[in-house]
């Protein structure tokens, strides 16, 4: 009788192990993956700084007002689809330093829910409004477009 669990473990690991192992990759393949990703957040970043250190633009007509709304609203879509994209490849290998620098970014949501406040009020200055959880309704709706869009192909399997 005691065999019978000591086959049934051995089997869980045989069949786990060759699971666990497909699915993990070298840290040298992935993070240049999570590097690619994360320069562009970090570039996005420093975009964001910029306007929130400035002082609010003013623009001539509402749809000029919106332009400029919808393109930095597009760039905070873009910032979290390449967080998203960055943690995915992260997962993809056992790497805690990959792993913790894919994570350490996504303080930068904060940034960008900063950046939405000061929307608001240059949206206020411009003579319009916006609802701000409409924008990260709309947000949410496209960062997994975006994500399929920067995505990098996967390299050949050995």
């Amino acid at each position: 009788m005691p065999r019978r669990p000591l086959v049934l473990l051995a089997l869980a690991i045989l069949l786990a192990v060759p699971a666990f192992a497909a699915g993990t990759k070298p840290a040298a393949l992935v993070r240049p993956r999570v590097e690619h990703h994360l320069r562009h957040v970090e570039d996005l970043a420093q975009h964001f700084d910029a306007v929130m250190s400035q002082p609010c633009p003013h623009f001539a007509s509402p749809e000029e007002w919106k332009a400029y709304f919808d393109s930095e609203v597009e760039r905070v879509v873009l910032l979290v689809a390449h967080l998203e994209q960055a943690w995915i490849e992260a997962k993809e290998t056992g790497d805690d330093e990959v792993r913790r620098a894919a994570k350490a970014p996504r303080k930068r949501l904060d940034d960008a829910r900063a950046l939405l406040d000061k929307l608001q009020q240059c949206a206020g200055d411009n003579g319009t409004s916006f609802s701000q959880m409409g924008v990260w309704r709309r947000i949410e709706r496209e960062v997994p477009k975006r994500q399929a869009q920067i995505a990098l192909p996967q390299p050949p399997s050995q």
